[in-house]
């Protein structure tokens, strides 16, 4: 298919051109989650099952997305937009407190959000993985935000006189790593651990790096 069909304009059933155009993109994403993200998986799904579960024509695909690796990579920004969501709002409501406690308070926010669907895991962590250069490469681009978003609060944290000053992109990048490996392994039952032990583990590490051993002493 060279390119998406032209979707129809004009106002219908009481909802414009736009409105209709929206909801079919968000059935499409829908079905998209609970088949991508669960039986069969995204390589074992085709535009007609896809369609079918969205309650929608192939057409109609055709009018939204150009491949399944379209609604795979608009998936996958859209899980990682709701994490994102609560690590923002778990960063506004944290700000007056404590390193410690604004750490914790942000990664039981990131943590909740991921592993409340075990779908959006598989999504973030496996059913991305290996499709194509284009999807690393969003995978990627996609990690270097959580990367900066790590440096920004640690870059206020040097601001509070909190954590030691120092160039945080490295340590940001191994620790964003340690994260989503330890809740990957969680959620596939490799981590014999509550979700809080988990949360509390990886609160220890950040606050190792942003911290370390004989700083302000």
């Amino acid at each position: 298919m060279a390119g998406r069909l032209k979707a129809p304009t004009g106002r219908y059933g009481g909802k414009t051109a736009e409105e209709r155009q929206a909801e079919r993109r968000r059935r499409f994403l829908d079905a998209a989650l609970e088949l991508f993200g669960g039986t069969p998986g995204y390589r074992n799904t085709t535009v007609a099952a896809l369609s079918e579960a969205a309650g929608l024509s192939t057409r109609q695909f055709y009018e939204e997305f150009r491949t399944l690796e379209d609604v795979l990579a608009a998936l996958h920004l859209q899980v990682n937009g709701w994490a994102e969501e609560a690590v923002l709002a778990a960063v506004a409501d944290s700000e007056a407190l404590p390193l410690a406690e604004r750490v914790a308070a942000i990664f039981r926010a990131y943590a909740a959000n991921v592993t409340s669907d075990p779908r959006r895991i598989r999504i973030t962590f496996v059913e991305i993985i290996g499709v194509s250069s284009r999807m690393e490469e969003q995978r990627l681009a996609r990690r270097a935000q959580w990367v900066d978003l790590v440096c920004a609060e640690a870059g206020e944290a040097v601001v509070r006189g909190e954590a030691v000053p120092r160039d945080y992109r490295l340590p940001a990048t191994a620790f964003i790593g340690a994260v989503n490996g330890l809740l990957h392994d969680w959620s596939s039952g490799w981590v014999d651990a509550s979700l809080d032990e988990v949360v509390e583990e990886l609160v220890r590490q950040l606050l190792a790096i942003l911290r370390p051993v004989g700083w302000g002493d």
